[in-house]
């Protein structure tokens, strides 16, 4: 490895490094340390659970002053932000500069680099967020993907960089729960960087390490990286430490507790700069992030955007509640006949194997896919993300775990095959569509059993739910009338498929099954690993159990599925 005392490559261990997995062992048959390796857990579980994996805090941890849990929420003290940011908010006011990033006094070149990016007014984490970090406080925002997080925390970062230090030693570090979410990071922070003289780095795991210890030795001023890949460069570079780095940012804070990387935060925490600033962006606030946050953080600025408990108001939703056995044909028909053409949709499954199955069933039906899921080889994982982003696949089939970090702007659908169990992991899945003005749909097709979780998220969003009417439309033109009432009303409409509109695909399906011999393993897979997913996914409430039952029981056909009908005979027949 690179030996930055002489600019030779060299081990810590003295032995040659070789490049890839962090677990490779040095050549030239040299020893290892005597303190055991840390894990890199830089690829996700398809099976999540209710609670967050390894992401506790020790009970005797210390508390800070200002911090209360108290009913799951944790506030950190409002009042102090407004102290911070009323004089800039004075300032701003007298100079008539309004709202917008010129109000924020930013380094000419990163300010630059905004508005070649074509930002003009700041999102609303990106108005509140930036001015708050660059007076120097500790940050916990709130904000859900697609709500221009990554700017609000790289855009002060740079600003206080400022240039590039001569001094060796990284001076900021930004941690992901993923690699794919580290390597978009690390793209928008070249683009944003670009009329400056700061450098870069990016440290995560699957990537040649020859070239990330090539990276390291240019001393780069930032680095984005992956926990477990820093720490174990942290082990094998010689002269390479993070004792530098005056700023930390957890991006995705709640994922990387999810993911078990407590330990290695709290490492990564007590090697850096005890005077530093750490900026934490979170879509929720679990308890075993909140027990972090008294630990890592010194009077934090809590953000809270009350969008980020809702759903865009240009998203359309669609619930259809179909039987176990009609919910491959349900997803075809939403994907022929509702979905318009060319649109781009990502469908939720529950597992790889249900993943494995639906594009297997998709392409024999001629719909092009895409696929990512956790245990997925890196290269091929990131051809199937590309293949999406260039238009060359119209579906991408995806779970929860391995869609994290991937954004792909400007999408159109999204499709939950299987219904999430947490209100928090809904509002995750649909915040990918209905951005930035645009209109977008989240179709859910549901089986009886999930309409408790129908019910809990109502109950979370504050919105209300209603069985579609058993009188159906009289028409077409009547349906997508209804649809636009609902959706003006805020209000969310249950329904079932219009009669015979599954019959002629799940006829087709059926025979697929009966064709193709290997499709049987593929769903006996898929039961299998339900069972397991459903003993780890939780319950809902009772009550909310009851009301999804009633639901279904009063429901009429769904208004949408309606509307999507080919011709009027067909609603004849509804």
């Amino acid at each position: 490895v690179f030996d930055f005392t002489s600019g030779a490559m060299k081990s810590k261990t003295g032995g040659g490094a070789s490049g890839g997995d962090a677990k490779k062992k040095p050549s030239g048959g040299v020893k290892k340390k005597g303190k055991p390796r840390r894990e890199a857990l830089e690829d996700d579980e398809d099976f999540g659970g209710g609670g967050a994996g390894g992401g506790d805090a020790p009970e005797d941890a210390p508390i800070l002053s200002g911090v209360s849990t108290d009913a799951g929420e944790v506030d950190f003290g409002f009042e102090r932000t407004e102290a911070l940011t009323g004089r800039r908010r004075k300032a701003e006011k007298a100079k008539g500069k309004g709202g917008g990033f010129e109000s924020m006094d930013l380094l000419p070149e990163v300010f630059r680099a905004v508005k070649r990016k074509g930002y003009r007014i700041p999102t609303p984490i990106q108005r509140k967020a930036i001015p708050v970090a660059l007076a120097g406080a500790d940050v916990v925002a709130m904000a859900r993907t697609g709500s221009g997080k990554t700017a609000a925390f790289l855009i002060p970062m740079l600003h206080k960089l400022r240039q590039h230090s001569l001094k060796a030693g990284a001076r900021a570090v930004v941690l992901s729960p993923t690699r794919e979410l580290a390597l978009q990071t690390f793209k928008f922070a070249q683009e944003l960087l670009k009329f400056t003289d700061l450098r870069a780095a990016c440290v995560v795991g699957g990537d040649s390490m020859e070239a990330q210890f090539s990276d390291l030795a240019s001393n780069p001023d930032l680095i984005v990286a992956t926990p477990g890949r820093l720490l174990h460069m942290v082990d094998e570079v010689e002269g390479f430490t993070i004792r530098s780095v005056t700023m930390v940012c957890l991006d995705e804070a709640d994922r990387l507790l999810e993911m078990g990387f407590s330990d290695q935060l709290r490492d990564i925490l007590r090697q850096v700069a005890e005077m530093r600033q750490t900026l934490l962006f979170s879509a929720t606030m679990p308890t075993a992030l909140a027990e972090f946050v008294r630990v890592g953080l010194r009077e934090p600025q809590v953000i809270r955007l009350d969008a980020e408990m809702k759903v865009s108001s240009d998203l359309k939703l669609s619930f259809t509640v179909v039987r176990v056995d009609e919910k491959i044909p349900a997803l075809l028909y939403v994907l022929r006949e509702v979905v318009p053409p060319k649109q781009q949709t990502v469908v939720f499954a529950a597992t790889r194997h249900h993943v494995e199955l639906l594009v297997t069933v998709l392409e024999s039906e001629g719909i092009k896919c895409s696929s990512v899921y956790g245990t997925m080889d890196f290269a091929a994982r990131k051809l199937n993300i590309g293949k999406f982003r260039l238009r060359k696949t119209e579906v991408l089939v995806v779970t929860d775990v391995a869609a994290r970090g991937i954004d792909i702007p400007l999408l159109d659908n999204v499709v939950n095959f299987d219904f999430p169990p947490r209100p928090k992991l809904f509002v995750h899945r649909v915040g990918r569509v209905a951005r930035a003005g645009r209109s977008g749909v989240a179709h859910s097709i549901l089986v009886k059993e999930e309409m408790g979780f129908l019910v809990d998220l109502h109950l979370f969003l504050g919105r209300p739910l209603a069985p579609a009417a058993t009188t159906p439309p009289a028409s077409r033109e009547e349906a997508r009338r209804l649809v636009d009432v609902a959706d003006e009303a805020g209000t969310s409409v249950v329904g079932a498929p219009p009669p015979t509109s599954l019959d002629l695909v799940a006829d087709r399906v059926r025979d697929l099954f009966e064709a193709r011999t290997e499709l049987d393993g593929l769903r006996r897979a898929c039961d299998n690993a339900y069972k397991l997913y459903q003993r780890t996914r939780g319950s809902a409430g009772n009550e909310s159990v009851a009301r999804g039952a009633e639901i279904v029981a009063e429901m009429g056909p769904s208004p949408m599925l309606c509307a999507s009908l080919r011709d009027e005979s067909q609603m004849d027949a509804v």
